[in-house]
């Protein structure tokens, strides 16, 4: 690693040797953990430094002075951030124009933060400012996007649903091939390079189908891996948030795939899908947020579906969970550990299992 004038007071790295952390045991002894001694899991994915796309930037005011950056290690204050090797070039020369308009709102006071998604024809931003917005903000944000060409300017009080103040064209990100506008400050994968091997993996581990064959999407998003997995079989994808929901049915309708492609909005946390909604299913394709699915797995497990794909963010929450489908009877087929977070200790993983006698017919 290029030494970055932040380490060890920026929260954002933990160690400055890539290599210091072993990702492909941190997946080994999560599965370990459920149960699963023997697991085959492939070598581990590395992606680029230099590739993250996507950012969350706390922003404070302390009179005429602005800090713009992450949080320091275990502390509050901000670390005004001027290099980072994880980011797109491309996102650093945002950030000094990005100061001054900061400085200029009157709809910053004391704290904030701004999120910025680097789509595929630029930056899209929220701004979560902590007092009222007036007509001049307006203003200097509109001609902040213009002159930066940022698709997509949107602002929010607090927790409030942002409000779009510039739209110079409409924000997209492609997913599968499919053009989607994804929410504001919505999520994404970390990284194009990490994306693509997550898909990748998730595709690998599919069975074999056929096109009438119906595929069940856990925790879907706005479609990352709903129109990837389209291209191989129906998919019914269930999902959360009403902002990602309706951009992924939005994505689907404008592309032709009604018929192929249905978004549900579920709270699959209070509301699981239950066994019967699976019962007949190819496959159940999940992407859980960081605390997991525990809710959702006992009925995953119930509907004995024969192929259940997990793409996990945490590899505590894919010991529990996993742990599930080991005690109901299914086994490891695939692992795959991806480095989309590099110099931290957090991994991306996708993991294929099968009931039992699934594994020992691919074996066989």
């Amino acid at each position: 690693m290029a030494h970055c004038q932040h380490f060890s007071s920026c929260g954002g790295c933990a160690v400055d040797d890539r290599a210091s952390i072993d990702k492909f045991l941190i997946l080994k002894d999560a599965l370990a953990r459920a149960g699963f001694l023997d697991a085959p899991i492939a070598p581990l994915v590395e992606v680029p430094v230099a590739t993250r796309r996507r950012v969350d930037l706390a922003v404070t005011r302390k009179g005429t002075e602005i800090s713009l950056g992450l949080h320091k290690a275990r502390g509050t204050d901000v670390v005004d951030m001027r290099e980072c090797v994880l980011l797109l070039p491309e996102i650093l020369p945002l950030l000094p124009p990005l100061r001054e308009l900061l400085r200029s709102l009157t709809a910053l006071r004391r704290a904030g933060s701004v999120i910025i998604n680097w789509l595929d024809n630029g930056p899209d931003i929220l701004l979560r400012l902590d007092a009222e917005f007036a007509l001049p903000d307006r203003r200097r944000i509109v001609e902040f996007a213009k002159a930066h060409g940022a698709p997509r300017i949107c602002v929010a009080a607090q927790k409030d649903i942002p409000e779009p103040v510039a739209v110079l064209q409409t924000p997209v990100l492609h997913f599968g091939g499919v053009a989607v506008t994804p929410p504001p400050g919505g999520f994404l994968q970390a990284s194009t390079e990490g994306e693509a091997a997550i898909v990748n993996a998730v595709l690998a581990g599919l069975p074999k189908l056929t096109n009438k064959s119906r595929i069940v999407e856990l925790f879907a998003g706005a479609g990352t891996l709903t129109f990837p997995l389209a291209a191989h079989a129906r998919v019914e994808a269930y999902e959360g948030d009403e902002a990602a929901c309706a951009a992924g049915e939005a994505a689907a309708r404008a592309a032709g795939l009604a018929g192929r492609v249905s978004f549900t909005r579920r709270d699959l946390h209070r509301r699981p899908l239950q066994p019967a909604d699976m019962v007949k299913a190819a496959a159940v394709v999940l992407d859980p947020p960081f605390a997991g699915a525990a809710a959702q797995m006992r009925f995953i497990t119930a509907s004995n579906v024969a192929r259940v794909i997990y793409v996990s963010c945490n590899p505590d929450a894919l010991a529990a969970d996993a742990g599930q489908l080991r005690r109901a009877g299914y086994g490891v087929m695939a692992a795959t550990p991806i480095d989309q977070f590099p110099y931290s200790g957090n991994l991306e993983s996708v993991v294929v299992f099968g009931r039992q006698k699934s594994v020992a017919e691919s074996e066989g």
